[in-house]
């Protein structure tokens, strides 16, 4: 049996957002995507299976990206066996959530922003250094 690919949860309200992420990260790297229009179907997917990376938008409908990211990263390591924290986020930011960005930065886990309208080049590089290439 082929060792499994890891796994990233997309969260962002946009469908057409989450299906280009989802077709560009599984077209240049090694993983599978799964994602989430809400923050409470994206809390329900991580309690299901682990993850390799997170990619959540800092605005959701039901409640802020960086507040999801740290109901997830307390729960995580008690639900998945052998983990010790969270896996790495990487946010979607609007231009006006520049500041909002800058403030969760800081936090060891967060490997970047993807600004929005979605940036390919950004998306890329910022999943690169988490997700192995393809091939």
């Amino acid at each position: 049996m082929p060792p499994e690919l890891p796994r990233v949860l997309v969260a962002d309200a946009s469908l057409p957002n989450r299906r280009l992420i989802r077709e560009l990260l599984t077209a240049f790297r090694s993983c599978e995507v799964d994602d989430a229009a809400t923050a409470e179907h994206t809390f329900e997917r991580v309690l299901q299976r682990p993850y390799a990376l997170f990619i959540f938008a800092m605005t959701l409908p039901d409640m802020s990206g960086t507040l999801l990211d740290r109901l997830v990263a307390r729960v995580y390591p008690l639900v998945h066996a052998g983990s010790i924290t969270a896996p790495p986020v990487v946010y979607l930011t609007k231009n006006d959530e520049a500041v909002a960005f800058r403030e969760v930065e800081r936090d060891a886990r967060v490997r970047g922003s993807v600004p929005l309208p979605l940036n390919l080049d950004a998306l890329m590089n910022t999943a690169g250094k988490v997700l192995p290439a393809k091939g």
